[in-house]
């Protein structure tokens, strides 16, 4: 038992297991650096808010925008525990995790985000299931570059976490299918709360939009040898989402500041109800189109060949 648990151990850099028992090894590191990264982060937030004369203990906490802030910003902090987590236990470059030199796909993948969300947001509206309803007029454009800039941070995050720690160790021992499988399975789990805050039909929606989304982070990484437009779609999706168009983001109804006024009309399966268009039957057509089509190409130009 002592050498089974030693071999799981996430605290370490042994590989030399049967798969199975690697997975769980890659399993619990994902949840070590994710966890202590959320608990690091909240103590750091409360030290804060002490620190500037708040007392938390009696519910003196800082305004709903400079706390929305707080919590993507507050993100770094999981990518700096998972980036140490790399370099000291696993003892790889973080080339090896992904963060190669080719930065520049980033921008691809903002610009698979745009065409994503706007596709999506365009049969919406055209099924009349979301109101366009002109420019904010007293938008904040700080508070929307600072928001931009936390998303940047989240989405890296997460992508470092999935795509990083534990597709890229995973891929070594397992097939590319497995490894794709429980990466996703990992970045559901944290979404499960929200995504079944309302209606069972608009949770299902949005696991299936997320293992869509999941598979194309997956594809992207392998297509490109790298996780940079991975994190490029997801940062910029979340923040066109929720600072540009103004609609709801996993589940959060309050939007901050955006410069497009769009509301959802009623609740239904084509705006996704009070998730937001992330558990749309809309979103799954198109996530489900850019999945097959980058399958596709990963299979014409890359056949069988690994990150």
């Amino acid at each position: 038992m002592k050498q089974l648990l030693k071999k799981v151990s996430p605290f370490n850099n042994i590989t030399e297991m049967p798969v199975s028992l690697f997975i769980i090894k890659k399993i619990l590191a994902f949840w070590v650096c994710y966890i202590a990264g959320l608990f690091i982060a909240e103590g750091l937030v409360i030290l804060l808010h002490f620190a500037l004369g708040k007392n938390v203990l009696v519910g003196d906490v800082f305004d709903a925008g400079t706390i929305t802030l707080i919590t993507y910003y507050g993100y770094i902090v999981i990518a700096g525990v998972a980036l140490l987590y790399w370099k000291v236990i696993e003892k790889k470059p973080l080339a090896a995790m992904g963060l190669s030199k080719k930065i520049g796909t980033y921008f691809i993948g903002i610009a698979i985000s745009v065409f994503l969300l706007v596709l999506s947001v365009i049969i919406i509206i055209v099924t009349g299931n979301i109101k366009y309803q002109g420019i904010f007029e007293n938008a904040d454009v700080l508070m929307i570059i600072l928001l931009t800039g936390g998303f940047m941070i989240q989405g890296a995050a997460e992508e470092i976490l999935c795509r990083g720690i534990v597709l890229h160790a995973l891929k070594e021992k397992t097939s590319f299918l497995t490894a794709m499988i429980v990466s996703t399975i990992l970045f559901i789990l944290p979404h499960w709360s929200s995504l079944f805050a309302g209606e069972i039909i608009y949770g299902v929606i949005g696991v299936i939009n997320l293992i869509l989304i999941s598979a194309i982070f997956s594809f992207l990484t392998i297509y490109f040898k790298s996780i940079w437009a991975a994190c490029g779609l997801h940062s910029f999706w979340n923040a066109i989402l929720y600072s540009v168009l103004g609609l709801n983001l996993s589940g959060n109804e309050e939007t901050v500041t955006a410069i497009f006024h769009m509301q959802s009309v009623s609740d239904n399966i084509w705006n996704g109800g009070i998730y937001g268009i992330e558990a749309s039957a809309a979103t799954t057509i198109v996530l489900a189109f850019a999945a097959a089509l980058l399958f596709v190409m990963i299979c014409r130009y890359k056949g069988k060949a690994q990150i």
